[in-house]
């Protein structure tokens, strides 16, 4: 089980890192990392497994490169990663850019050009299945990756080979860039009837809630590829960036970094 306080600090250390590290540089896409937080924490400290010389058994790809400072901060914290690493974030002579590279530790495939990561997610969990290796291959994709056709060949492929080695994180904050996808895109709704349609494992959860997360990921259907459908908050923990598809790009001034700060360290205290 999960230890819910100390994952909610957990998560609120690591939404004050992600801050920290785009204002160095006034990098993008802190909403969208702040949205996938919980979904990456759980897969990291829950959900994949390491061998004895702590390497990661499984393979975590983050579909949605936008949200790879969720991830960095993991790699981190796990030794992948170094603090100069993250100090280094989008400046010149740093190894991080503003999408996952496959040359760094800890990076299954580099990601950004969305409808990738899956495609990529569900040749791996085939290879190893073929190759008979017990590893577990873990997505977390956007809901505007919905928009791209390889995604649902993807998902169409997966289900067609009962990749049961295969879970998927579905981050619907219901925003693609400046679009609102239940309004703007709304042909892909609802995306848990078309999902079961297509032949997966279909479960539906807050997607802040870390032990919900956790639970629906270890209760899947046997033979059957796994979505977990997370409903998310764009920008969560930060009032002026929650459901505000404009901090899908911009960067804090001084004043709302200031300001995000104090509503971070007032959420930790009530933690």
């Amino acid at each position: 089980m999960i230890d819910i306080e100390h994952t909610k600090q957990r998560c609120n250390r690591y939404r004050h890192e992600i801050l920290d590290i785009s204002q160095q540089v006034g990098a993008l896409h802190i909403a969208p990392a702040f949205s996938c937080l919980e979904m990456t924490d759980v897969i990291y400290h829950h959900l994949m497994r390491r061998d004895q010389n702590n390497c990661f058994i499984d393979t975590f790809l983050m579909s949605k490169g936008h949200g790879c400072m969720s991830q960095y901060v993991m790699l981190r914290e796990f030794g992948l990663l170094s603090d100069e690493d993250l100090l280094n974030y989008c400046r010149p002579n740093g190894r991080l850019g503003a999408h996952p590279d496959y040359g760094l530790p800890g990076i299954a495939a580099s990601t950004g050009s969305l409808g990738h990561g899956l495609g990529i997610a569900t040749g791996i969990a085939l290879a190893n299945r073929l190759q008979k290796q017990d590893s577990h291959t873990y997505v977390i994709l956007s809901d505007g990756e919905l928009q791209e056709g390889s995604t649902w060949e993807a998902i169409l492929m997966a289900a067609n080979l009962k990749l049961e080695n295969l879970t998927v994180f579905l981050d619907l904050n219901d925003f693609s860039g400046l679009a609102r996808m239940s309004t703007d895109h709304p042909a892909f709704y609802p995306v848990v009837d078309k999902l079961s349609a297509f032949g997966w494992s279909v479960q539906c959860v807050d997607g802040h809630e870390s032990e919900a997360i956790y639970m629906a990921a270890k209760t899947m259907q046997s033979g059957k590829p796994h979505f977990v459908v997370c409903h998310t908050v764009k920008g969560k923990g930060i009032s002026y960036m929650e459901h505000v598809p404009i901090w899908h790009y911009r960067s804090p001034n001084p004043e709302e970094y200031q300001q995000a700060k104090r509503e971070l360290a007032e959420a930790l205290i009530s933690c």
